[in-house]
């Protein structure tokens, strides 16, 4: 089946710090990439960003908000013609791959110059290879897949269920702690934007009741005083909801302008992940998660990390030592930079190389002492 396929490894090469001599990385049902400031844990974030807009026929706009060709090929287009990428999703009945070429045009823009998949199923001999062309700005993708292409099918719901989360703007003007049209709540946006409108729809369906309910106890383990939302629609216009809320003991209504950062972002982060299993995406990349989190609500993240896999993969970017601390070594890939061949490195820890070590220490104490490297 489609839904246990898991993501195995990207092959990339020339994107951003990557160069074209590229790496293939190996995932896991959670990865935890660590390292400083400027190794590239973001960039490939950003590539999974790229995919999602890439999937949704948006890959010129993503092009040109990051600054054009330039700002995405291995030190531009002079050092850099091409980025290439293969995704491999595998199980034990399949592996497909999805493969593409972007080239630089005169324009400063990329195209995509080859798009391929590769269904190979574990007893057949020879794989099922899927042209979809190039020499065009968007991807084929979804056009194959609405023409019934079941190989296609396929693949673009892998793709489409691998989704970036940010939630690190929670300033007065964010969308989070704005109003929001109130039927915005098939998925969770990226950036948290539809929280309110997302809640309030799970509290609405009988199947999503429970959920709902479950969401709010954990974030009452964090945030004591925190009683409930109150997500009636707005007096102003019943089209809209806010993420008002009420205190323990008090009939005093709050609004999200009255939430913390810290406690508006663990809001999101407990709403993606305790959310239905079947509106969670299959693979889930947070940058950043910890930013603003108390230690106690750190640890309650990853407890919920822990719990989606393996069903949801989760792959998270960070620098905190203490979000590392909740996961085993394995779970660990160190990300650190190649000052040499000026390049981003990713590599997996291996527990039993640290076993000693970690007798005595913790992991952020031997990221900290520079024995697993990674450090600025």
């Amino acid at each position: 089946m489609a839904d246990q396929l898991e993501l195995k490894s990207i092959e990339l090469k020339g994107f951003t710090s990557i160069d074209a001599e590229g790496q293939t990385i190996e995932l896991r049902p959670i990865t935890v990439m660590l390292g400083a400031n400027g190794a590239g844990k973001s960039n490939l974030v950003s590539f999974f960003k790229m995919l999602n807009y890439m999937t949704t026929g948006a890959l010129q706009q993503y092009v040109a908000d990051r600054g054009f060709a330039d700002s995405l090929l291995y030190f531009g287009a002079k050092i850099t013609s091409e980025v290439s990428a293969r995704l491999r999703f595998e199980d034990a009945q399949a592996r497909d791959e999805y493969a593409f070429v972007l080239g630089r045009d005169a324009t400063g823009r990329l195209f995509l110059k080859d798009e391929t998949i590769v269904y190979h199923a574990a007893r057949r001999v020879t794989p099922q290879t899927v042209k979809l062309g190039g020499g065009v700005r968007e991807s084929q993708l979804k056009e194959f897949a609405d023409k019934g292409d079941q190989t296609c099918q396929v693949v673009y719901n892998l793709l489409s269920q691998c989704q970036v989360f940010q939630f690190h703007d929670t300033s007065a003007t964010a969308k989070i702690r704005s109003e929001g049209y109130i039927d915005d709540s098939r998925f969770l946006r990226s950036d948290g934007g539809n929280l309110a409108a997302f809640l309030c729809g799970l509290m609405k369906k009988n199947s999503g009741k429970r959920y709902y309910d479950r969401i709010v106890r954990h974030i009452q383990l964090i945030v004591p005083q925190f009683e409930d939302f109150d997500l009636a629609p707005s007096t102003e216009n019943e089209n809209y909801v806010r993420l008002n809320w009420r205190e323990k003991g008090s009939d005093y209504l709050f609004g999200p302008h009255q939430l913390s950062d810290g406690s508006l972002r663990f809001m999101a982060l407990t709403t993606l992940f305790m959310q239905p299993p079947e509106l969670r995406p299959k693979v889930i990349i947070v940058d950043e998660p910890e930013l603003g989190l108390h230690p106690a609500a750190i640890s309650a993240l990853a407890g919920m990390v822990k719990a989606v896999t393996p069903a949801t993969q989760v792959i998270l970017a960070t620098q905190s030592s203490r979000l590392v601390d909740e996961f085993t070594a394995d779970q660990v890939m160190i990300v650190e930079r190649d000052e040499n061949r000026r390049r981003t490195i990713f590599r997996w820890l291996k527990e039993q190389d640290l076993a000693e070590w970690l007798e005595r220490y913790c992991l952020s104490e031997l990221w900290e002492k520079n024995v697993l490297g990674g450090r600025p």
